[in-house]
């Protein structure tokens, strides 16, 4: 449940920080990759381009830094030791 709320923040955070500066890779790179057209339509007040490039951003740096947490806590995670076997006293023969 941590990691799908950190997968979200990151998300978010790739989307504002590609809007703010629409170079950042490798969402460009990967939009005209893809074959998609060089256009000024817009989508929500973005040109589409940069649009998808913030969506593409947002995925990628959100699953690169979920894996990363997972990897982490998973490995941070204290290893649970078995109990030690005790010998149960005899039972008192009649």
């Amino acid at each position: 449940m941590k990691g799908a709320l950190v997968f979200l923040a990151v998300f978010f955070v790739g989307i504002l920080a590609t809007i703010a500066n629409p170079s950042l890779p490798p969402g460009l790179s990967i939009y005209y990759a893809l074959g998609f057209p060089q256009t000024d339509y817009p989508l929500l007040g973005y040109p589409a381009p940069i649009f998808a490039s913030a969506i593409l951003n947002g995925v990628i740096y959100g699953i690169v830094v979920w894996l990363i947490y997972s990897v982490v806590s998973r490995s941070s995670k204290p290893k649970q030791q078995p109990l030690p076997q005790t010998q149960q006293p005899a039972a008192p023969k009649q």
